[in-house]
């Protein structure tokens, strides 16, 4: 079953790491684009390939996350994820709306224009 964390846990999390992977839902344009500090992007679709690069064990606690509550890419995430045998999965359901609503930071992987 999967929990879910608030934008206030997550916050406290990445201001005090502990030991979790960050995961973005979203297509990689999207993730170049803006995305929440630490996090990795893990493309719709992509779970089956690109899990075990991520996320180092099946009991690493992982945080996944998408564009928002009406976006359901870190629900599918999720749910693929403990089908493969990842035990500690949590989602972030405000997903990055939320995050950057609140004005929190966010880190972009594109150039600033000059």
């Amino acid at each position: 079953m999967t929990t879910e964390i608030g934008r206030d846990e997550l916050k406290q999390r990445l201001d005090h790491p502990k030991k979790f992977v960050l995961l973005e839902a979203l297509a990689p344009e999207g993730y170049r684009r803006a995305h929440l500090p630490g996090a990795l992007n893990l493309p719709p679709g992509e779970e089956r390939s690109l899990a075990s690069e991520l996320i180092p064990t099946k009991d690493t606690e992982v945080i996944v996350y998408c564009a928002g509550p009406e976006c359901h890419a870190s629900e599918n995430a999720v749910r693929e994820l403990a089908e493969m045998g990842y035990s500690r999965v949590r989602r972030y359901v405000g997903g990055k709306k939320d995050w950057m609503d609140a004005g929190l930071p966010v880190m972009s992987d594109e150039p600033r224009a000059a």
